[in-house]
């Protein structure tokens, strides 16, 4: 991130005024509630039949969905570097902030694990322990210690990198258990032939989301956390006293280079989203840099505000809120069962597929068509605690 301390433009060049204190981000509403919104939509697709933008790369490699949750934990950081700002700016102790930061990842990590025990039924054998907002917590919690205790952006930029090296030298170098060296004895990122994995499995069997690896598992939390790290970076660069064009053109130009360092260092360590390699923290955290330097640029700088903005913003103000309502509306749709004459029974979810969305086209589009209505119920809850100021802050 060292690029980004650009020489400040001259006095009598005519710039862009920097954000009035105190004024928020519009622009970071816009893009949580863009994120949450595209990560309600793919997470209720059929995989099997849904357009390929709204699929997970099977493996390695990477689609516009493996985009969302590294876009999601980038935002985290950047949210947290401007609260944190704020508040030791106001006088608030660095004990006070660090209770806040416990007493919200707790929270953060409960909220996730009961909404796995509710897809499960609380049927202990089957409750996965980890998930995403186990994850978010997690990141979030290290990421406000290094931030309170350690917060110039030289340090956590090292950290991040060491975060990055460290894990691809584990994935690379050491020998996995019964199996052998990667590239000598076993192909480099096999998918259940990896140190990830193997760690996973003998920490937390029988709760993994995908039996016998986890794509949120314990080793892969080390890259994840510099993917947060990178978001903090990115809120200091922000909270700077340069002038909007320069933070806009400063992090596309970084944004820029993340993806070229991403895309060299797939050579050597494939981008995979299931194991959050440290090229895939790379590519999307420079993805998500352009994109946010974009939306910065046009949204609090040309101030191109309006209804195509409100929406987004009014999710992207309530982002748990609406990550945590779409889950338990899954759970109930999938989870609950309608009995059909003659003794047939399925879920509401997929009564409502058929009777109302797969007649609509092509078994694509009839996915497609079923996500956005998803979202469109999600969103609808969401504007009504908006217009009732209601919002979720744990």
């Amino acid at each position: 991130m060292s690029q980004l301390s650009a020489p400040t433009v001259a006095i009598e060049t005519p710039v862009t005024p920097a954000n009035p204190p105190g004024e928020r981000l519009v622009s970071l509403d816009l893009f949580r509630g863009a994120t949450i919104a595209l990560m309600i939509v793919v997470n209720n697709q059929d995989e099997e039949v849904a357009y390929w933008p709204l699929k997970h790369a099977r493996w390695n490699g990477w689609t516009p969905t493996d985009l969302v949750f590294p876009f999601f934990l980038f935002i985290v950081g950047v949210a947290l570097a401007f609260s944190f700002g704020g508040r030791l700016q106001r006088g608030e102790s660095r004990r006070t902030l660090l209770s806040h930061v416990l007493r919200r990842g707790f929270m953060l990590f409960a909220i996730g694990f009961l909404l796995h025990g509710f897809g499960a039924r609380f049927q202990l054998d089957q409750w996965r322990v980890y998930g995403v907002l186990q994850r978010i917590a997690i990141c979030y919690v290290i990421s406000a210690v290094l931030v309170l205790y350690s917060g110039r952006s030289a340090r956590l930029a090292a950290i991040a990198a060491t975060c990055l090296v460290s894990y691809w030298v584990l994935m690379r170098y050491v020998p996995v258990p019964g199996f052998g060296v990667p590239v000598r004895d076993i192909p480099l990122l096999d998918p259940d032939r990896n140190l990830a994995a193997w760690l996973d499995r003998k920490l937390l069997m029988g709760h993994l989301y995908e039996g016998t690896r986890d794509p949120e598992g314990v080793l892969s939390t080390i890259p994840a956390l510099a993917t947060s790290l990178l978001g903090v970076l990115t809120g200091q660069w922000l909270r700077s006293t340069r002038n909007i064009t320069q933070k806009a053109a400063g992090m596309f130009v970084a944004g820029l280079i993340g993806v070229g360092l991403g895309e060299l260092f797939n050579l050597w360590f494939p981008i995979n989203k299931k194991l959050w390699t440290s090229s895939y923290v790379l590519l999307t955290a420079g993805l998500a840099l352009m994109t946010l330097a974009l939306l910065y640029w046009l949204v609090d700088g040309k101030r191109w505000r309006g209804p195509w903005t409100k929406p987004f913003v009014i999710l992207g103000m309530n982002a748990i809120a609406a990550y945590v309502f779409a889950e338990l509306l899954a759970i109930f749709l999938f989870g609950v069962n309608l009995h059909l004459a003659g003794g047939a029974t399925m879920s509401w979810g997929e009564f409502i597929y058929r009777r109302w969305f797969e007649p609509l086209g092509s078994p694509a589009n009839a996915s497609l068509y079923f996500s956005i209505g998803f979202l469109l119920v999600c969103f609808f809850a969401m504007w009504i605690l908006y217009r009732k100021r209601m919002f979720l802050k744990i």
